[in-house]
């Protein structure tokens, strides 16, 4: 019979390069190389982080800055062409001051007129143009523009008797000033040369305002 050889017996001893990079872990020995790589990672994080929100935060400046850009322009351009149109919508208020149609053809072509300067009316209006209103307010050089000087025992100095040419607002901004008649009160007669003839009118000198459209847009 053959005799049972003796099992093997195990060698439960860990080779030294394997138990030494154990022990020291165990020990807390790499532990300060990890913090450290943390501590690099953490930073360099910090640094993308602050690297993106100033990008983040130059684009949308310059996203804001182009939108106002475009706006200006798109204002100049309008400003620029109702500027044009204008002296047309002042020549169909005074010919709708000065008709006085007699006769039924007479009163159609009058009808037809006044279609037509209602729809350049609504047309303006859709733009966002708006007339002045004046007459009795106090003169005020942003939005009036004075011709004529006179006195008057009905209004205090510089309000605004009379209306010479109406001026118009743009979304809030002065497209045309109005140019406008000035009271100078009724004390101001005294003086003058003329023995306060109340027909008398003078040319106020120097109190113009410059209408320049793209300069009221900025």
């Amino acid at each position: 019979m053959n005799e049972e050889s003796p099992a093997p017996e195990l060698d439960n001893s860990a080779p030294e390069e394997v138990a030494a990079p154990v022990e020291e872990l165990n020990n807390g020995a790499v532990e300060p190389d990890l913090t450290a790589e943390l501590t690099s990672l953490r930073q360099e994080n910090e640094s993308l982080r602050g690297q993106y929100m100033r990008i983040a935060a130059d684009f949308d400046n310059f996203r804001k800055r182009q939108q106002r850009e475009s706006e200006d322009l798109r204002v100049q351009l309008i400003c620029s062409t109702l500027s044009e149109i204008l002296p047309v919508v002042d020549n169909f208020e005074r010919a709708r001051q000065q008709l006085n149609p007699e006769g039924e053809e007479a009163q159609g072509l009058h009808r037809s007129y006044q279609g037509l300067y209602k729809q350049l009316v609504d047309v303006m209006k859709q733009l966002g143009v708006s007339p002045m209103r004046v007459e009795g307010e106090r003169f005020d050089p942003s939005l009036h523009e004075a011709v004529l000087h006179e006195p008057s025992e009905i209004h205090s100095e510089d309000v605004v008797i009379e209306e010479l040419q109406r001026g118009y607002h743009l979304d809030g901004r002065v497209l045309r000033h109005a140019m406008v008649k000035v009271s100078m009160g009724p004390g101001a007669a005294d003086g003058n040369p003329n023995n306060g003839n109340p027909n008398n009118v003078n040319p106020i000198e120097n109190t113009s305002v410059e209408t320049n459209v793209e300069a009221e847009g900025n």
